[in-house]
């Protein structure tokens, strides 16, 4: 993990941050929760302890996805900045987030069984499933505030 706190923010600017990113941890969420909440096929996040993360400018608006569960985002122009549990120690900050993106690698990715075919496979050799923690997934479907996919 990088001890160096990098800077970033929303698209308008009237939310910017600094965060110590673990560069060891910089991934690919494929999870349906992740795909509506950023709107693209999946969501590239990178770990940062909630220690170093400081809002040097506005403060973002959260979304309670499932219980205990947050996204983050401004409220002025809708960019999405992290996902977090409530008692977390870590923040998955959106990658794309931060200033100097490009430098943050990719290990790892999630939720690869609603990865969209056309993507697959990607060089990257972790993946995981949600069905590997099967009382996790019990917990967000029974808690989740997500739109269902489909017109209500």
């Amino acid at each position: 993990m990088t001890t160096e706190a990098w800077s970033g923010g929303c698209q308008c600017g009237a939310v910017r941050f600094t965060a110590e990113p673990d560069l060891e941890n910089g991934h690919l969420c494929h999870c349906r929760m992740c795909q509506k909440a950023v709107g693209a096929p999946f969501a590239a996040h990178v770990g940062a302890p909630v220690e170093s993360l400081i809002w040097t400018r506005g403060e973002p608006s959260e979304f309670e996805s499932s219980a205990g569960i947050f996204r983050g985002f401004c409220k002025a122009c809708g960019t999405y900045l992290y996902f977090r549990r409530e008692a977390g120690k870590r923040q998955s900050m959106a990658m794309a987030a931060f200033d100097r993106a490009a430098d943050i690698p990719l290990n790892a990715e999630l939720g690869i069984e609603s990865r969209w075919p056309a993507l697959a496979p990607l060089p990257i050799e972790q993946v995981t499933s949600e069905e590997e923690n099967p009382e996790g997934l019990d917990a967000i479907r029974e808690s989740n505030k997500q739109h269902p996919d489909h017109d209500t």
